[in-house]
């Protein structure tokens, strides 16, 4: 082996190179600024708690359309009692109907593009 002395330095300058940005996030230490979002002004409660709607809204609204469609089951009781209809556009975009300011903060903020969009009309921005 006539190029070990090249060899070495170009494998540590590799590895140094590729793990770089492990090295830049390890020594900032700092997390990625949580989204401010707008919340709803018009009612204090969803169909569920912040919480659950925080970390089931996605599996909830699946599972509404499964049911709406293959069921015809449109009315959702909540663990309070209440009814809701089970409607992205009829429930939960009459508080929520600021996309740009409520559902792409987050959903830009986890890095996820759901695909509810590609059947409903996005709801028109409101000139606030």
């Amino acid at each position: 082996m006539h190029d070990g002395s090249k060899i070495v330095p170009g494998l540590i300058l590799f590895l140094g190179i590729l793990f770089a940005p492990f090295w830049y996030n390890a020594g900032t230490g700092q997390a990625a600024a949580r989204p401010d979002i707008v919340k709803p002004t018009q009612e204090k409660q969803c169909v569920e708690s912040t919480e659950f709607m925080k970390a089931n809204h996605m599996q909830l609204l699946i599972q509404w359309r499964e049911e709406v469609v293959r069921n015809g089951d449109r009315t959702y009781v909540a663990t309070d009692g209440k009814s809701y209809e089970k409607s992205l556009t009829g429930s939960c975009l009459k508080c929520h109907s600021n996309k740009a300011e409520f559902c792409d903060r987050c959903h830009d903020y986890a890095h996820v593009q759901p695909n509810c969009w590609n059947c409903h009309t996005a709801p028109k921005e409101s000139k606030a």
